[in-house]
């Protein structure tokens, strides 16, 4: 008998209920279970879902509680508190790590083989944090971390070059968040590097390019200003990782996890690309980097490790 693929979303606000349209429509998941402190939220988000059936196909979804999670392969951690107009993603540290502590406590009773995925912010610190709180290995404990700031990036190199972003091979590393790293010295326009060259009868210029950056960088905070918060792409974003896991498909993908000596850099979980499949992250990708994205990369991993050391108090 072929098991069903069960994938778990934990907080049905924005972000949880975007991934879970997201997995929906793309039929990544055979079952979704909802579940939210507001379980009656759930149960409606839930219903609504399950309407669009004739249009979709077979897929149960169902509100349910963390005992419901205990044949889920994926679990997506969408819970905590949002961020606001005018906050970083490090404002959130200590207000979301009080939540998950009693999530990972949950999820080790009743659902101690599943893959997480964290997408709360910020989402390198609480990976951390849940690698340190639940008793699985830290490898199948994985951020989203900077998938949607490459999505972005790629998205603004294919206007700036007029090709589609999905020809387009281009990094974001480190942080998920101000600190990020844009990886110029490898970005690709098919076979084509980019950086000191000339593609598609477009120079590198400097300048343009930085602004390019500054808008990836800054992109939450635009959007939060205009809309309120940001759902959408970070909704595909979680869909295309569970897929990744759930369909073993080895994807390279810049998520984040913890870093064990790559770069000279430990004890902390930062994007760089890995290959994500059925046993989470099974590998890491590490591309050469010159001296800039090298020392861009040291002060992202100190900034995360600074903050994560706030922490130590929880893990005790």
């Amino acid at each position: 008998m072929i098991q069903k693929r069960t994938v778990g979303i934990i907080g049905t606000g924005n972000v949880g209920m975007a991934a879970a349209y997201a997995t929906f429509i793309r039929q990544t998941a055979g079952e979704l279970i909802l579940v939210d402190k507001d379980s009656y939220r759930a149960e409606g988000e839930a219903m609504d879902l399950m309407h669009g059936q004739p249009y979709i196909g077979n897929i149960s979804v169902r509100a349910g509680d963390y005992p419901d999670l205990e044949k889920a392969q994926v679990i997506v951690i969408a819970a905590g508190i949002a961020q606001r107009s005018g906050e970083k993603r490090t404002d959130l540290i200590i207000r979301n790590v009080k939540i998950f502590r009693e999530i990972a406590n949950q999820l080790d009773k009743y659902a101690p083989n599943a893959i997480i995925i964290v997408a709360s912010n910020p989402v390198d610190i609480l990976s951390y944090a849940v690698q340190e709180l639940t008793d699985r290995p830290i490898q199948k404990v994985i951020g989203t971390g900077t998938m949607l700031d490459t999505a972005r990036f790629r998205s603004l190199l294919g206007k700036h070059y007029g090709v589609d972003p999905r020809s387009v091979h281009a990094y974001i590393i480190g942080e998920h968040g101000d600190t990020e790293v844009p990886l110029w010295s490898s970005a690709l326009i098919g076979s084509l590097p980019i950086y000191d060259n000339i593609v598609l009868g477009k120079a590198f210029d400097n300048v343009k390019m930085d602004r390019l950056f500054e808008r990836v960088r800054d992109a939450a905070y635009d959007i939060i200003d205009r809309k309120g918060y940001t759902n959408t792409a970070i909704g595909i974003v979680i869909s295309d990782l569970v897929g990744a896991i759930i369909e073993d498909q080895k994807r390279v993908l810049t998520v984040s996890s913890r870093l064990n000596g790559e770069y000279g850099q430990g004890d902390v979980c930062l994007s760089l690309p890995c290959v994500v499949g059925l046993n989470g992250v099974e590998a890491k990708i590490l591309p050469k980097l010159n001296a800039v994205e090298m020392k861009g990369l040291k002060e992202s991993a100190d900034f995360l490790r600074h903050n994560t050391d706030r922490l130590a108090s929880f893990f005790e």
